[in-house]
């Protein structure tokens, strides 16, 4: 499966922060039953390889993991069944192990320098990271202008009321959200409203 295919799954990819709150294979069938089959498990708790591990067992689930920083630790979502990988920033090092490893890979960016590096080795497909941060919706849209071809996963601070506007910008081809189950969440059926709702999205 190419990033591409990862991204255009679905309008939103759930960006998790497990603490042991839920069950990652019960949290893993509510996103896929509601619509959402690519979920993002960041590599920022302890257990997190663990729920890559269970969560990859769902049918339907592309689970790919997040906040990976390192070689190392792309080789641990790899050993754990990881689909993708997502970083924060853009490494060489890690473009060239995720390419000579064979997996989908998005690393993030935040300017035009980022993006010209990105294509340089090879890549047009980013996570814009933090999005909110870096400027939002409009920097995006200035930033994008450039560079046709390519397309982005903004993450960060995207809430539910916002990403429709997001997902309107001819660059975006999905978003990254927290929103849809938040750290410390055990309400399933909450998480499940949200899901349906950011599944419907791009309908």
């Amino acid at each position: 499966m190419t990033i591409q295919a990862i991204m255009s799954a679905a309008p939103v990819i759930p960006v998790l922060v497990l603490d042991g709150s839920l069950d990652p294979v019960a949290l893993a069938e509510t996103l896929v039953e509601a619509g959402l089959p690519v979920i993002e498990v960041t590599l920022r708790t302890p257990g997190s390889l663990a729920a890559i591990r269970k969560m990859v067992g769902v049918k339907d689930a592309i689970v790919g993991a997040g906040t990976v920083l390192n070689e190392r630790q792309l080789d641990q979502a790899i050993e754990a069944g990881a689909a993708f990988a997502v970083s924060p920033g853009l490494l060489d090092s890690l473009v060239e192990a995720a390419r000579d490893r064979g997996l989908p890979y998005l690393p993030g960016i935040s300017d035009a320098s980022h993006i010209m590096k990105g294509l340089d080795l090879g890549l047009d497909r980013f996570k814009f990271f933090p999005a909110e941060a870096s400027g939002g919706i409009e920097y995006l849209s200035a930033l994008a202008a450039p560079f046709a071809e390519v397309r982005f996963c903004p993450t960060g601070s995207i809430k539910a009321g916002t990403a429709a506007k997001w997902l309107e910008l001819p660059s975006v081809e999905c978003v990254g959200g927290s929103w849809i189950a938040r750290q410390g969440d055990s309400d399933l059926a909450a998480i499940a409203d949200r899901a349906r709702a950011a599944a419907a999205l791009r309908s």
